[in-house]
């Protein structure tokens, strides 16, 4: 599907799509548009004698957001496609900036079109060819941008939803090195015998009773060293039965996506990338399955970490925690200035917070500029505490940590547990996506299946971080 844009004094095509609220359907009224077409997101279809009209409700305009404008493209993307519409033209709703209201409108059109097919022997055909914004050609750059998150964001999806025999831990790495190949960030993979020699004792650990043995990716873009380091930790577990602690027997097939932060970290740099804009970011990535095996990690193990923490596998289906431990030491190691880890870590989070929002926890400052990049990016966040009195339940009888708590909390616990593996002089924010990291119904410009988050908040963060070193 091929987005451009038109002029303003262009005349829309005889397939015509409107967003409208309240204030704006009078307008509408000599068409046959009446005000129950003006109610939030509802998709009404018109045929006039030399054009068809298709109209979005977005309600009263003073509660419109920016995410509301985007589920309203969603909707009417796949409105057009089931009218066998193939050249569309969609007008602007002027509610917000031109340039933000751009971007918008790009995200919820090619986001709400995605659809993830490619072993579906009948494939059912998005009939929409062309979509032209009704806009001048003075933002070319918004369009730009827009569809730079618009591919991040569909590669994460693509990464997230493959089958678990199509992506493996070996698979991902060199999908990575490959992606990127010809870039200019710099791709390093480590395996067997170098992931002992680094010491990478977490994923070692959970990966052993895996017979595809795990990798650790890292993915180095500096186009302005200059500026301090971001890294973006990412847990990629490619799949997740729970180890030795086997999960339940309700359909966990969704469980390959239990590397959805890493699809997150890979979406991200790949929005950095096409956009070529002056940042310093380092992407970490930990990736490996969670499987029983006669030699897989056992409840009761002990762990010895580079940094000298000792932790007591109390359960093995915690897994991600330990391996981001190796992932967040590396940060360290690399001097980053401020880290952001992402990762599906805990049913708590999603029980929570729901489908449409990340916990995000850490310091002030450093979570502050998460929420905003969330509120500008669509993949909200929520702050939750970090009370040190929780700490309490990773006290282990013989090592320094336990990777479980022994009571109520349990995103609040695993994040205590991170918190050990962050060096003091370093800003850092734990993302638990658990919740949004899949949508189980088609709605707005979310069809079913993974979700992408985290691509944009992660890449909106490192692009409002070096703007903001830019004006110092």
């Amino acid at each position: 599907m091929n987005i451009h844009l038109s002029g303003h004094n262009a005349q829309p095509s005889s397939c015509h799509i409107e967003l409208i609220h309240t204030n704006s359907y009078p307008s509408f009224s000599s068409r046959g548009v009446a005000k129950r077409h003006s109610v939030r997101h509802s998709v009404s279809v018109f045929h006039e004698q030399n054009a068809t009209l298709i109209t979005v409700g977005l309600g009263d305009p003073s509660s419109v957001d920016e995410e509301v404008l985007r589920d309203a493209a969603g909707l009417a993307i796949r409105a057009a496609s089931k009218e066998e519409w193939e050249d569309v033209s969609l007008s602007l709703t002027h509610l917000f900036d031109t340039h933000r209201e751009i971007h918008c409108l790009v995200e919820g059109v090619s986001l709400g079109a995605y659809r993830f097919d490619r072993y579906q022997s009948k494939k059912e055909t998005h009939h929409v060819k062309t979509v032209t914004l009704m806009a001048g050609e003075q933002h070319v750059a918004a369009l730009t941008r827009a569809l730079a998150f618009v591919r991040g964001t569909m590669l994460a999806r693509d990464l997230v939803n493959e089958p678990p025999n199509r992506l493996r831990p070996d698979t991902l790495a060199e999908f990575v090195t490959q992606h990127f190949k010809g870039s200019k960030a710099e791709v390093t993979v480590l395996a067997g015998q170098q992931l002992i020699d680094e010491q990478m004792n977490g994923l070692l650990a959970v990966g052993k009773g895996s017979e595809y043995p795990p990798r650790f990716i890292q993915v180095a873009y500096a186009t302005d060293p200059a500026l301090p380091l971001i890294a973006l930790v990412g847990k990629g577990v490619t799949f997740d039965t729970g180890g030795i602690s086997l999960k339940g027997g309700r359909d966990i097939s969704n469980m390959r996506m239990d590397m959805g932060g890493a699809g997150a970290v890979i979406g991200a740099l790949d929005i950095l990338i096409q956009l070529g804009l002056p940042c310093n970011v380092v992407g970490l990535i930990a990736a490996t399955e969670n499987i029983p095996d006669a030699g897989s990690m056992l409840p009761g193990e002990l762990i010895q970490y580079r940094n000298g923490i000792s932790v007591q596998v109390a359960n093995t289906d915690a897994e991600g925690r330990l391996i981001l431990a190796d992932a967040l030491i590396r940060a360290q190691e690399l001097q980053a200035r401020e880290v952001i880890d992402i990762a599906t870590l805990t049913g708590s989070a999603a029980a929570a917070l729901g489908p449409r929002y990340a916990a995000v926890f850490g310091g002030e400052e450093i979570v502050e500029r998460v929420r905003e990049a969330g509120l500008r990016s669509g993949d909200y966040v929520w702050q939750m505490p970090l009370p040190e009195s929780y700490r309490e339940q990773l006290k282990s009888v013989y090592a320094d940590l336990s990777n479980i708590g022994k009571g109520q909390g349990g995103a609040i616990v695993a994040a205590l547990f991170l918190k050990h593996f962050v060096a003091d002089d370093q800003q850092w924010a734990h993302i638990d996506m658990a919740g949004p990291m899949e949508a189980e119904k088609t709605e707005g410009y979310r069809p079913q299946g993974a979700t992408g988050y985290g691509a944009r908040l992660l890449a909106e963060y490192v692009m409002q971080r070096a703007e903001q070193a830019k004006n110092v």
